[in-house]
């Protein structure tokens, strides 16, 4: 069965902000989001971005004590998706991920396969590029993501 790939804001954001937002057509092929992630994105989608509805929406409400709008919708639609993974990079929406068995990456994550896929040559030029934004890479995860991806 074909796996399902949900894709929460930042991981759009920082890919765009980088000039990098096909990297996601290139591993995944066609992505999942919510109506609330795409407004929070706040730029048109690529068509094969699709927008899905999630049906239950008590548990996003659930989730949004915790966690924003956006994470909330991608964890409730994950919950009705089989065989998903979720983009996250939120730490606490990750661990809320985690505590309801459902599995996760983040966007450095996609950056490493689309290497180990042979879609870039380097993930290095990319995480430069990723911390001249306002996105959080710790030196922690950048050293593992060179580890994984075979550049140390």
């Amino acid at each position: 069965m074909h796996k399902t790939i949900i894709s929460d804001t930042s991981c759009f954001i920082i890919l765009t902000n980088i000039g990098e937002l096909d990297i996601l057509y290139k591993v995944y092929g066609q992505i999942v989001t919510t109506i609330d992630i795409a407004t929070e994105y706040g730029e048109i989608l690529p068509d094969w971005i699709e927008i899905a509805n999630v049906v239950d929406k008590s548990k996003q409400q659930l989730l949004e004590m915790q966690i924003d709008k956006g994470e909330s919708s991608a964890i409730a639609l994950a919950l009705e998706t089989p065989n998903s993974t979720i983009i996250l990079d939120d730490y606490k929406a990750r661990r809320i991920a985690e505590k309801l068995g459902l599995a996760y990456t983040g966007t450095i994550g996609v950056i490493v396969k689309a290497k180990l896929l042979g879609i870039v040559p380097s993930i290095k030029p990319l995480l430069d590029k990723i911390k001249l934004t306002d996105f959080r890479l710790s030196a922690d995860i950048e050293l593992q993501a060179l580890k994984e991806s075979k550049e140390m």
